[in-house]
């Protein structure tokens, strides 16, 4: 059994946009001879709506697990790479997703253990837990476990992990303080335990994060600091910025 660990960009999203290119189109025609200014509206409605799908379609095919480019595999593997749990330790994936992060967490440390949670939203439905079990069954990992979660009240107590991760999740929660999410993030993890957060860490989706690095090294937080890996780190700065994660970076510290 092959593990399948679905795509990061949502198949109906595609084909929402090439939709949406079509349906504007056709009532372009319909309505050029009817109304000019309309039917000039929804042509250009239906180019925007094209270009869409088609940087979509590029994004699903580099995002492909399991694909020629192997962009979402590299990255599992190099953010997997800076997690490191002491014997016995229990460590935390915020927003598992299909749980490629958590369980190649899992496989780097065997001598410990990795939680995984999500909400698996119904933008992403194609993803569950009962997808991320029969992953890690997959793989034979064993030391993993997955459960309903969500990153803004995570039901775990202050201080309750050696190691909290995750993997391009915040961006995507609109209209909330990322920073706060963050925190939250932070409460769960113990005095000296590790945190690898890979994001997209623009100052549009998350503020001044200089500010941010600066008020956790007032609360007692060691070796906080952004690590660029859109410079050619894990991914090429043109292919980053043609993929939509320009900005991307670990951040990374202890506790």
């Amino acid at each position: 059994m092959q593990p399948d660990y679905k795509n990061w960009i949502p198949k109906g999203m595609v084909e929402g946009a090439f939709f949406c290119c079509a349906l504007c189109l056709v009532l372009s025609c319909v309505f050029w001879r009817l109304q000019l200014l309309a039917g000039i509206v929804l042509l250009l409605s239906s180019l925007c709506a094209g270009w869409t799908g088609w940087k979509l379609f590029g994004m699903y095919r580099a995002f492909d697990f399991h694909g020629k480019r192997s962009v979402s595999r590299n990255i599992i593997e190099a953010v997997a790479s800076q997690v490191d749990l002491p014997d016995g330790g229990v460590g935390l994936d915020v927003g598992c997703g299909s749980g490629a992060l958590t369980i190649a967490c899992a496989k780097r440390n065997p001598q410990a253990r990795m939680v995984g949670v999500d909400i698996w939203a119904k933008a992403y439905s194609s993803f569950s837990q009962q997808l991320c079990e029969r992953n890690a069954k997959a793989e034979g990992v064993e030391n993993v476990s997955f459960q309903l979660g969500n990153a803004l009240n995570l039901d775990f107590p202050t201080e309750h992990f050696d190691v909290v991760t995750s993997n391009y999740v915040y961006h995507n929660i609109p209209g909330r303080n990322r920073q706060t999410i963050l925190l939250e993030t932070l409460r769960v993890l113990r005095k000296g335990g590790l945190f690898v957060i890979h994001d997209v860490f623009t100052t549009q989706k998350y503020g001044d994060m200089n500010a941010f690095i600066a008020l956790l090294n007032q609360m007692g937080y060691k070796e906080a600091r952004l690590v660029p890996t859109d410079d050619g780190l894990f991914l090429p700065k043109k292919e980053a910025a043609r993929l939509g994660v320009q900005g991307s970076a670990l951040l990374v510290g202890r506790k």
